[in-house]
């Protein structure tokens, strides 16, 4: 009986669209609105989150064939980086301790919004899942015992749950033109270092959205069509390189090419869908969130899913997925020519992770910021898994690694503290994040919560949806 019901709490937990409703819900409670504008209020979000995951799950099933046709077609063969794929098989042996420390992750996160400057609440469950798998492999793999591997662990999760929000919100502030929201997504280092490149190599004022074209190619502003148009000679080419052959054993009998048509028009219905969510979730969470601003969690801020951010700056976001795949590419041989491990470019982290740092980019740097600061995440998500998965082969992952940069570098550093120190190590980590996290509320702040200064409003675009 206890384990179902640790099991419901964990599935409950993972269930981003519910974390959702359930804030909405405490939200509009704390401002006692009538109970059908509570009901309303409560449902649109979690609607909202479905769809956006059927967008997402129709650009992943979409990917999938795409990323074997450049396998296939250009003969290559490694890791690719999948945080789907990496939790499945550590479930096997991890299951129990993931899910103890995602819960007092969870708790801890919000603990540490109510008594500090950090007062963002993480939402995007799935990734929370996800971080608490990491760490709880890679402390399983320096050995520590399971008492404080699960409290260690749990608090490690809601510390870093807090802190990456903040760190580069002044960013988000940026993205968003002062929407009062925050980055819950754990490539969240590679969004900020793709801001702060934006904002060494170019202007915010240069932006991808005022990018003038032909009025004969007008139609290209409209998001659904120059995302349907990218995507189908990407398909294209990926099949005419892999072979008619090739491409008819992933067709299920449709003309290879004519398949690599559909799949990309499929692709831009999935980010149509994404950007219908968002404006769904948007809408009624932001107000909802007030209450548990005002009433629970004063100035409580939600960090949210990087597609959120897509219908901020549309063009950047095709800019940064093919940039973020061109730095894949040429990380990749950068690997192989130095003998590294293999990490093929996987296309879900890059057009997800590097969509959103080509936003980052463009809301720091304009078109140049969106071009380089993908490029360099495109570098980085290849680089940093080939380094952790030295830490995750010792328990049996050699075949697959984390995707995004904060999973990597997170696991990286608590790995080679932890291994290195063992206890004395799982101490520094408390004791450091502990010293981040205590330190502001002694320092005076422009804003209530850490880093959440509104901007001036001639810096980036409203978002355009």
């Amino acid at each position: 009986m206890g384990m179902a019901v640790l099991q419901f709490i964990q599935d409950v937990l993972k269930q981003p669209a519910l974390l959702l409703g359930i804030i909405a819900l405490v939200g509009l409670l704390a401002q006692k609105r009538p109970w059908y504008k509570t009901l309303t209020g409560t449902m649109k979000p979690i609607l909202g989150y479905l769809m956006l995951s059927a967008g997402a799950s129709i650009i992943t099933t979409n990917l999938d064939p795409l990323g074997k046709m450049i396998m296939q077609g250009f003969h290559i063969k490694g890791v690719i980086p999948n945080n789907e794929a990496i939790v499945a098989v550590a479930q096997k042996v991890l299951g129990v301790d993931t899910c103890y420390i995602l819960i007092i992750g969870l708790i801890t996160n919000i603990l540490i919004a109510r008594f500090t400057k950090y007062k963002y609440i993480f939402l995007t469950g799935h990734h929370s899942f996800y971080m608490a798998c990491l760490i709880s492999a890679v402390l399983n793999a320096a050995k520590i015992n399971e008492i404080p591997l699960i409290f260690v662990g749990g608090f490690l999760l809601g510390a870093w749950s807090s802190i990456s929000p903040a760190i580069g919100q002044k960013y988000t502030l940026k993205v968003t033109d002062g929407d009062e929201i925050a980055c819950g997504h754990f490539n969240s280092l590679g969004y900020y270092i793709s801001s702060w490149i934006g904002s060494k190599v170019g202007k915010p004022n240069d932006s991808t959205e005022d990018m003038k074209v032909p009025e004969s190619l007008d139609f290209l502003r409209d998001t659904t069509i120059s995302t349907a148009l990218t995507m189908v000679v990407f398909f294209l080419v990926a099949a005419i390189a892999a072979g008619p052959a090739y491409v008819s054993t992933l067709s299920s009998g449709m003309s290879p090419f004519l398949y690599a048509i559909i799949c990309g028009l499929t692709f831009s219905v999935g980010v149509t869908v994404v950007y219908s969510g968002v404006r769904m979730i948007l809408g009624d969470l932001i107000p909802a969130f007030q209450g548990i601003a005002q009433k629970v969690i004063p100035n409580a801020v939600p960090a949210v899913d990087c597609a959120v951010f897509f219908t901020y700056a549309p063009t950047a976001l095709i800019i940064g997925f093919i940039c973020s795949f061109i730095g894949g590419l040429v990380g990749m041989v950068i690997l192989g020519a130095i003998g590294g491990i293999l990490i093929i470019p996987g296309m879900v982290p890059h057009f997800f992770d590097g969509a959103t740092a080509g936003i980052f980019g463009n809301a720091t740097g304009g078109k140049r910021g969106a071009i380089i600061g993908s490029f360099v995440n495109g570098l980085i998500i290849t680089f940093t898994p080939a380094l952790l998965l030295t830490f995750l082969g010792t328990i049996g992952f050699q075949n697959t690694t984390f995707g995004d940069t904060d999973f990597c570098i997170l696991g990286i550093t608590f790995g080679s503290i932890v291994n290195n120190f063992k206890y004395v190590g799982l101490a520094i980590l408390v004791v450091a994040l502990l010293i981040a996290l205590i330190v502001p509320n002694f320092v005076k702040t422009k804003s209530k919560a850490l880093n959440n200064v509104m901007k001036s409003s001639t810096e980036s675009s409203k978002p355009k949806i």
